[in-house]
């Protein structure tokens, strides 16, 4: 990723993009932030937050005649929030002990003439920037003419506070001054690098500005200069904010005019500016404005806090709100679109994007709910392939999940083979190898069942798709299984793929467009459904697989399949396109199974009814935290005894043992062959107890890893031996892992006590 895709990427995700409120306030004043503060009570901070953002807050947070409102994302459910009213209510209260920061004092004077607001603000701004400012004004003191604009709004002590801040700041006031007499004007300009006009209380002609038809001063805003060098100008309009927004902008002028540089370079966000921030309404409900009954038209504290609570702290989210996985690393897609550009760009030291990269299930729900498309699982995906090509990506990220993989392409799984009897095939059962894992009986009993409702030869094809590769960014992997995947096919003679798997479907169709992949419900609502043999009492949620996003014709068959066999079901909210994903897409389970389990927990959750899964891994992902859930095929091929709903997660040992299984029986029953030879640490049995099975299952250590360590230890001596207990503990390293087992040798069976894997070389061995 260079820098103008960084750029790119960083300017699809909106959540930094302004809420319309402070987009269309013409000072930015974060009406959000204070609202929030407000809502909680937290009236100090909501008084610091508009000193940060609003010019003298003790005096316009009185005035402000609240633009934002008219473009306030409440107004669509139930009114504006009264942002005034609230500015007004916290600026009563005393004002929170806040530091004054200015910038080191520069040469340069300026003066300011006129202490209307857009004086009085251009006064603040070049005051905090370091320019010693004069104040000129007509009046008796400081402010006066505010005073006389908004009677009985602005209280004098409230005046002075804020003349006392400007005058700390160092801005020095000199009031009673003839401000339109000639001689002022020549020696105001000739005494002062430049010159502000408050054109609240200065006659613009009397300064031999240009002015228009009407006598108003002719501004170029918002640089706010005037036809004179070195004189600038504000505070036309009725608009309170606006003026102090228009001498905001004069005192930028200025300052840029002072340090002669661009007078116009990256202003394009002085005043209302566009957003692009998106807010969801749908579970919004309707809240009327909250009426004030305090005196003067101001709020109670509690009125005030009540209608600050409807602020709706407008953010996107969007992904957010439904991705643990982006929930989990506390951010969105724009600052992981930094992150992940960082991590590539490192030469040395740590990596820390890494587990980021490799957590995404990329199932591309972000797509689907983001009003811009940014599509998190392409960022990670390429993240993950550019990592794998520069020798980058930790082997423990997906190693497991990939040989996994290997042993559904070896020799104790994979196979092809025509229907028995025939020498070509119409059609082809690619079972998958989560199918075969999971339920190896009803993958067998699935097809003897297209056997029968299908002509011209149905023949069959276990192996695995190559999706754990292409997940692990191995793109040159995956191509070596769909290459070999694409030459069965041939071989086979071009059959129709008749797939169990969603999944395998994706990938077969993405990558081999010559192949034509059909799903089992497909042939199942064309040809008619099996009998019925489990029904459930109630309506179960249906779980649409996250790899058929896009895909609604694949969801809408395995639902058809469901309606012809006479079974009701309901919908979950995240389902179809929004579905979820359960956890094991895109590896998460191997890369982060803390937060697999979150994710599944999550979509768990999301109904109470029990669940019907259209996914072998969906279902046994689901099963793994407590939730009731069938597969579709569980209604027609029940397991025998038990509610298959409650039937428990299958481990991978057990995976792997029900692939072989499955290969053995069907050579044996349909195909009349022998099962290929065993190896020799194949006929060692283990026993363990469910404790120590599942605690090797969590750490994804497999019974044949177990079974080649003994084989190696017990064949060659190798192995530490602990006299009291009579436990032998021995190590093997079959692969890039170490593989640790303590044992007890029994009458043919070897009990397993405890085993863990690492990455490190031992060398030597003995007694304990």
């Amino acid at each position: 990723m260079d820098q103008q895709e960084l750029r790119q990427l960083e300017n699809r995700c909106i959540q930094e993009q302004p809420p319309w409120c402070t987009a269309a306030c013409p000072l930015h004043v974060d009406a959000r932030g204070f609202a929030g503060q407000a809502a909680l009570g937290n009236w100090d901070e909501a008084w610091k937050i508009l000193w940060r953002s609003m010019p003298l807050a003790g005096i316009l947070g009185r005035v402000c005649d609240a633009p934002c409102r008219e473009r306030c994302k409440r107004s669509e459910a139930g009114g504006a929030i009264e942002i005034g009213a609230l500015e007004r209510f916290c600026v009563s209260l005393p004002r929170p002990e806040m530091r004054l920061q200015v910038l080191p004092a520069r040469e340069q004077k300026v003066a300011v003439v006129g202490a209307g607001l857009s004086g009085l603000t251009a006064a603040w701004d070049l005051s905090r920037k370091g320019y010693r400012v004069h104040v000129l004004d007509a009046g008796p003191f400081p402010g006066s003419d505010l005073m006389d604009r908004f009677p009985g709004v602005l209280p004098k002590d409230a005046v002075a506070a804020e003349t006392a801040l400007l005058e700390r700041a160092g801005v020095v006031f000199h009031c009673a001054q003839p401000v339109n007499r000639k001689d002022f004007i020549d020696r105001c300009r000739a005494e002062h690098h430049a010159v502000f006009l408050s054109l609240e209380v200065v006659d613009p002609a009397a300064w031999g500005l240009e002015v228009d038809t009407e006598g108003g001063a002719v501004i170029s805003s918002p640089l706010q200069a005037t036809s004179r060098e070195n004189v600038f100008a504000a505070g036309l309009g009725n608009s309170p904010v606006w003026r102090a927004a228009q001498g905001r902008w004069a005192a930028t002028s200025v300052d840029r005019y002072l340090q002669n540089v661009s007078m116009t370079a990256g202003r394009d966000r002085d005043g209302p500016c566009e957003t692009r921030l998106f807010t969801s309404l749908e579970k919004v409900d309707p809240l009327p404005p909250v009426p004030a009954s305090g005196l003067d038209g101001l709020y109670t504290p509690d009125e005030a806090q009540a209608e600050a609570s409807r602020c709706l702290g407008c953010e996107c989210l969007e992904c957010v709100k439904v991705c643990p996985y982006l929930e989990k690393f506390k951010g969105y897609p724009k600052k992981y679109a930094r992150e992940i550009y960082n991590n590539e760009s490192m030469v040395m030291g740590a990596r820390q994007a890494n587990r980021l990269i490799n957590s995404c299930s990329l199932c591309g729900l972000c797509e689907v709910v983001c009003p811009e498309d940014f599509a998190m699982q392409d960022l990670c995906l390429k993240a993950r392939r550019g990592m794998v090509e520069r020798g980058k990506m930790p082997p423990s990220a997906h190693e497991f999940a990939l040989l996994d993989m290997a042993f559904s392409l070896g020799e104790r799984f994979s196979m092809a083979r025509h229907e028995p009897g025939r020498g070509e095939s119409a059609f082809a059962f690619f079972p998958g190898c989560q199918l075969s894992a999971t339920r190896p009986d009803q993958t067998l009993r699935v097809y003897g069942h297209l056997r029968a409702c299908l002509e011209g030869g149905v023949g069959l094809i276990l192996g695995c798709c190559g999706a754990p590769a292409r997940w692990a960014g191995q793109e040159d992997r995956f191509g070596e299984v769909l290459d070999r995947l694409r030459r069965t096919w041939e071989d086979m003679g071009r059959p129709r793929i008749i797939t169990a798997c969603s999944t395998c479907q994706l990938m077969v169709s993405e990558n081999l467009p010559q192949v034509e992949a059909g799903s089992l419900w497909e042939v199942l609502a064309e040809k008619g459904v099996p009998e019925v043999r489990f029904r459930p009492e109630k309506a179960p949620a249906v779980v649409d697989p996250c790899t058929t996003r896009g895909r609604p014709w694949v969801q809408e068959t395995a639902r058809r399949v469901l309606r012809d066999a006479g079974v009701g079901f309901e919908e979950l909210e995240l389902g179809r396109e929004k579905t979820e994903c359960c956890g094991f897409g895109g590896l998460m389970q191997n890369a982060n199974p803390d937060l697999a389990r979150e994710v599944v927990r999550q979509r768990a959750a999301q109904s109470g009814a029990d669940y019907l899964a259209a996914c072998a891994m969906c279902r046994d992902s689901l099963a793994a935290v407590g939730k009731r859930v069938l597969h579709i095929l569980d209604l027609f091929y029940p397991p025998d005894g038990g509610d298959p709903a409650d039937a428990p997660r299958v481990g991978w040992s057990d995976r792997q043992e029900n692939r072989a299984r499955l290969k053995e029986r069907l050579l044996k029953e349909i195909w009349k062959e022998d099962f290929p030879r065993m190896e020799e640490h194949h006929k060692i049995k283990l026993a363990m107890s469910p404790e120590v099975r599942e605690r090797l299952d969590k750490r994804r250590i497999l019974d044949e890893d177990i079974q080649k360590v003994i084989h190696q230890a017990e064949s060659t001596g190798d192995r530490l031996h602990h006299p009291a207990q009579g436990r032998y503990k021995a190590s093997f390293r079959p692969y890039k892992a170490t593989f640790w087992v303590e044992y007890t040798p029994g009458e043919g069976v070897y009990e397993v006590h405890n085993a863990y894997a690492h990455r490190m070389d031992v060398v030597g061995g003995g007694r304990l």
